[in-house]
């Protein structure tokens, strides 16, 4: 049976608790639609997003090389896209889109293969990565844990394994020392909750650790955030959250509670909301057939911005999935998808939402945790069919630049599909308030 990605795991949830909970209405309603809206400051952050383990290939041993070698994946992992020998054509065609921020992982198998082994190659790779990040303008944004550990930390038990904490703070420690100077943003933990998922998943952790695995995210979690300040002072550290409509709260709440006092901005990853009104039930299992509400971004910004006042928030995550490059069904492509979601950015903007950025995910793309059937990238990647990965432009890449170079959208834009009357990204507040568009 063919292995969930981590979004599939992401709807699946979603899908099935979606009815079943709600976040409370807004305490004052959202001010009305304005006729025009201003573009973002020339501050924001527009950026692009990838993963180590997902794009660079020649993968070392880690618990997600084992899981793909397993069988239990729908396609092998073969080379990715190869960002391991294409790095700088990649960074050169993020640095043409405009964007100021380009966000990697920096995979701790490749850096050290064994106990207290440290790979110099490896770690010489990371210093061309960010360097070339750097010289081409943008602002690394490096992940520190993107699901992936090193097969010898697997042996021991992964996040089983108590002695987990103390390794994982060792790397990020190192790698905190090797890239501080660069000043970049961090990202501690990926998705923490999904990352936990797709663990029980594969059989990394059995649900009676699971508990366990939340507790010893959360101690790494703040004790690297500590050691970055001391490193780099005003640093600016996160751990990015996948949103899931309506139950946010419940699934990821128990691990917001225990680091949010050591969270300089909230890393939110939005795709997807349901609508009580959609003739179907989504099918988790075909990401590009799910419903897109470009507008309950706006939702989930105002959710947690209400959550976490006075903190900046961060789209580290927002994309489109398509089956293989093709089409979507819906009809929806990938610029009006682009261009409607940073309406609705520039919207939570007027209405006083402290946005600090937003990623793109992904510049190309990738190997979707088990699979290359779903394609997110602004340049699409045959990696199954064409051995020589070309890097080939969708329309969202003149879109992404238009907008980068304009601050957003234009001040008279309306998005190609109107809202939703009624939407569960925030239970009954998007339904007793929604929000409009101006004829």
């Amino acid at each position: 049976m063919p292995s969930p990605s981590r979004r599939r795991i992401l709807a699946t949830i979603a899908v099935v608790f979606a009815a079943l909970a709600g976040s409370a209405s807004p305490t004052t309603a959202r001010p009305p639609a304005p006729d025009q809206l201003a573009p973002m400051s020339p501050a924001f952050l527009w950026g692009v997003a990838a993963s180590g383990f997902q794009a660079e290939g020649d993968a070392p041993d880690s618990n997600w090389r084992r899981y793909a070698e397993s069988g239990s994946t729908e396609h092998p992992y073969l080379n990715s896209v190869d960002f391991r020998q294409r790095f700088r054509s990649d960074i050169a065609l993020a640095a043409d889109l405009g964007v100021r921020v380009y966000r990697i992982g920096i995979e701790w198998a490749r850096v050290q293969p064994r106990p207290g082994v440290w790979d110099e190659a490896g770690l010489r790779f990371y210093d061309e990565v960010v360097g070339a990040i750097v010289a081409a303008g943008m602002r690394p944004m490096l992940t520190l844990d993107h699901w992936v550990y090193p097969g010898w930390v697997a042996d021991r038990g992964g996040w089983r394994d108590p002695r987990i904490v103390a390794d994982w703070l060792t790397n990020a420690r190192s790698i905190v020392d090797r890239f501080a100077h660069t000043d970049p943003l961090w990202v501690t933990f990926n998705e923490p909750m999904v990352y936990l998922a797709n663990e029980l998943r594969h059989g990394g952790l059995a649900p009676a650790d699971a508990p366990s695995m939340v507790d010893r995210i959360a101690q790494a979690h703040n004790g690297i955030h500590e050691y970055i300040h001391s490193v780099q002072p005003g640093a600016m550290v996160t751990s990015n959250v996948a949103h899931l409509p309506a139950v946010d709260d419940a699934v990821n709440g128990p691990l917001l509670d225990r680091i949010s006092a050591r969270l300089d901005y909230i890393g939110i990853d939005y795709y997807y909301s349901f609508s009580p009104a959609e003739p179907r039930i989504p099918d988790p299992g075909k990401l590009w057939t799910m419903p897109l509400h470009p507008e309950g971004i706006y939702y989930v910004l105002e959710n947690y911005a209400r959550k976490f006042p006075g903190r900046p928030l961060y789209i580290v995550e927002n994309g489109m999935p398509t089956e293989n490059g093709l089409p979507r069904p819906d009809g929806y492509t990938r610029a009006d998808s682009l261009r409607d979601t940073v309406y609705w950015l520039q919207r939570a903007v007027a209405d006083g939402i402290p946005l600090l950025g937003y990623n793109y995910w992904s510049l190309t793309d990738n190997y979707e945790w088990g699979s290359y059937t779903p394609r997110f990238g602004l340049y699409t990647v045959d990696v199954l069919t064409d051995p020589t990965l070309t890097r080939k432009p969708t329309d969202a890449v003149a879109a992404y630049r238009e907008i980068t170079a304009a601050g957003g959208v234009g001040d008279d834009y309306r998005p190609t599909r109107a809202p939703a009357p009624c939407s569960v990204v925030n239970g009954v507040a998007s339904c007793t308030d929604p929000v409009t568009v101006p004829r």
